[in-house]
C-alpha cells in the first residue's frame, strides 16, 4: 500500500528548511518502522500539493534520499522505501519493568559540583550581552571557512583528513604555527615541541595532570580563570592563590616549595592587566632559582591596542621552564576548540601520550581546514577585521563607562576584549547581574573568578566581543541606572 501524502507535515515556523524537514520525516519513519522497505512514496506532484510547496522541493528531497540509499527510484514507477537500510534490531516483547539502577551508589558527583553554573547558555536572546568569549558572526568569515573545509574534504587531502594519525598532528598546521604564529610572540619551536589540543582548557588539563596529578603545590593568580581552578580541584595538588595587583602576578609573593605557577601574563584573566617586562624577568629568575615550571596561558595576545605586544614569557625563557599555551578560540571562533602547547620536547612527549589515552588527536578534518584557513591568508584577514572592530568597540565602551560614572579598576588598558570593573558603595555584583537580566543585560559577576568567592562581590566583567557597537552605550546606561537603583533601595 502506498504511503499517503497526509503522513507528512511541515512546520512553517521552524528555522529548518522545508526540504530538510521532509527528508528527516522520511528517515525517521524508516528508522522507526512506520515506513517499511518496498512501500511506495507519494508522487512528487501529490506530495507537493499536500504540503503546499514547490514540486522541486519534494524532488530534491527525494534525490537526496536516493543518494543516501533511504529511497530508491524505479523507472516509470516512482519512489520506494529502500530495502537495504539497516533497521533497528527487533528485541521482541519488552521485559518486565525492573527496579531502576542505583547510579547514586557509583557516582560521587565531584565533576558536576566543580563545574561553573553561572554562565548563560541562551545569551543570544539578550539584547545587551556583555559576555566574554563568544563570537560576533559578523566578524567571522564563514564563507572562507566553508571553502577551506571543502578543500580539506577533497580527494587530494583525503589521507590527512581521514586517517588515524596515531597521536601525531597535521604537519601542515604544526608548520604554520611554528613559522607564522609563534614568531609573532618571539617564540622559536621545533615540531616536536608543539602539541595540538582541543582548546586551551584541554591544554591546561593535560599540563596539570602530567605535572600535578600525583600531588605537589602550585600557585594560581587570584582572581583567575575559573576553568583552571576547576581543573586543579581534580588533581592532588595543593593550590596557593596569589593576589594580583595592577601589573598582574607579583613574583615576590610566590610561596616556597612550588612545582608550578600558572599565569596569564599578557592579559591577566579577568583584570586584563599586562605584566611588565621587568616583572616577567623577575618571575623567570625566581622560577630558575626555585626550580618550578611556569605555565603561560597567552590568550588574546592578538588583541593589543597600545603599541606592540610585550614578548611572551616563553620567548624570554632561557632555561626551558615555561610551558606556553595558545588557542584559536578567540582569533577564529570559540566552537573550533583547537589550541596548542609549546614546551620542552619531553613535556610534549608526555602530554601527547596522555592525550592519546583520552582522544588520540583532534579531528583531522578540523586540523586541515584550519591549516588551509591560515595558509590562504584568511586567518590574518579575519584577525585584522576583529582587531579593528574590537578597537572601535573598546573606544565606545570606554567613553560610555566614563560618561556614566562606572568604576574602573587599575590596569587592564592595553587590550583584550573586556573591562574589569568595580561596583560602588558595596553593591553586590551577583545581585546586580540578576537585576540586569530582567532588563535584557548580561554581565559576568566577579565571585567565580576568586578563590574566596566573597571577595568577588565587588567586581564584574564586561566584554564587547559579542555585542554590536550600536548597543554598547544603551547597555552601559542600563547598568548605571541599575546600580543607582540598588544604591538608593
Amino acid at each position: 500500500m502506498p504511503i499517503p501524502p497526509e503522513s507528512f507535515l511541515l512546520d512553517r515556523s521552524s528555522p529548518l528548511p522545508l526540504q530538510l524537514q521532509l527528508r528527516r520525516q522520511i528517515i525517521g519513519g524508516v528508522l522507526e518502522g512506520r515506513f517499511r522497505p518496498g512501500e511506495k512514496l507519494p508522487s512528487t506532484r501529490s506530495l507537493a500539493q499536500q504540503l503546499g510547496v514547490a514540486r522541486v522541493t519534494v524532488t530534491q528531497a527525494f534525490a537526496e534520499l536516493v543518494a543516501t540509499d533511504y529511497v530508491c527510484a524505479k523507472d516509470r514507477a516512482g519512489y520506494f522505501i529502500s530495502d537495504s537500510i539497516d533497521l533497528a534490531l527487533d528485541v521482541g516483547d519488552p521485559a518486565p519493568k525492573a527496579a531502576a539502577f542505583s547510579w547514586g551508589e557509583h557516582l560521587d558527583g565531584r565533576y558536576a559540583r566543580a563545574q561553573r553554573s553561572d554562565r548563560v547558555a541562551d545569551w543570544r536572546r539578550y539584547d545587551f550581552p556583555f559576555v566574554y568569549g563568544q563570537a560576533d558572526p559578523q566578524l567571522v568569515d564563514l564563507a572562507a571557512w566553508r571553502d577551506c573545509a571543502v578543500r580539506a574534504l577533497g580527494r587530494r587531502e583525503f589521507a590527512p583528513m581521514t586517517g588515524d594519525l596515531y597521536g601525531e598532528d597535521d604537519p601542515e598546521l604544526i608548520d604554520y604555527i611554528a613559522r607564522h604564529i609563534l614568531p609573532r610572540r618571539g617564540i622559536r619551536a621545533r615540531p616536536d615541541e608543539i602539541l595540538l589540543t582541543l582548546g586551551a582548557q584541554n591544554a591546561l588539563w593535560l599540563i596539570a595532570e602530567i605535572l600535578l596529578g600525583q600531588g605537589g603545590e602550585c600557585a594560581i593568580e587570584d582572581p583567575c580563570y575559573p576553568g583552571l581552578r576547576e581543573i586543579l580541584s581534580h588533581t592532588r595538588a595543593t593550590v596557593r592563590p596569589v593576589s594580583v595587583d595592577p601589573y598582574g602576578l607579583p613574583p615576590q609573593h610566590l610561596p616556597a616549595g612550588l612545582k608550578a605557577v600558572f599565569t596569564t601574563a599578557s592579559h591577566q584573566c579577568p583584570t586584563n592587566s599586562t605584566m611588565p617586562v621587568q616583572r616577567r624577568r623577575q618571575l623567570l629568575r625566581i622560577a630558575q632559582e626555585r626550580g618550578f615550571a611556569v605555565i603561560e596561558d597567552d590568550y588574546e595576545f592578538e588583541m593589543s591596542f597600545s603599541g606592540s605586544a610585550s614578548p611572551a614569557l616563553k620567548a624570554m625563557d632561557r632555561a626551558g621552564a615555561v610551558i606556553y599555551i595558545g588557542s584559536f578560540s578567540k582569533s577564529v571562533f570559540p566552537g573550533l576548540r583547537l589550541g596548542y602547547v609549546v614546551a620542552d620536547a619531553r613535556v610534549v612527549q608526555e602530554a601527547r601520550a596522555l592525550r592519546g589515552l583520552v582522544l588520540r588527536h583532534p579531528p583531522g578534518v578540523l586540523q586541515r581546514t584550519l591549516a588551509n584557513f591560515m595558509s590562504l591568508g584568511h586567518y590574518d584577514a579575519q584577525l585584522n577585521r576583529m582587531r579593528g572592530a574590537y578597537a572601535d568597540r573598546r573606544t565606545i565602551m570606554s567613553a560610555a563607562i566614563d560618561s556614566h560614572g562606572l568604576c574602573r579598576t587599575e590596569g587592564g588598558q592595553a587590550g583584550g576584549s573586556c573591562f574589569w570593573l568595580a561596583t560602588p558603595y558595596g553593591v553586590d555584583s551577583a545581585r546586580l547581574g540578576q537585576v540586569l537580566r530582567d532588563r535584557q543585560v548580561l554581565i559576568e559577576p566577579g565571585p567565580p573568578f576568586f578563590s574566596d568567592r566573597a571577595k568577588g562581590g565587588g567586581f564584574y566583567r564586561l566584554a564587547y566581543s559579542s555585542i554590536p557597537a550600536d548597543r554598547i552605550v544603551e547597555g552601559i546606561g542600563r547598568i548605571a541606572r541599575a546600580i543607582d537603583e540598588i544604591v538608593r533601595s
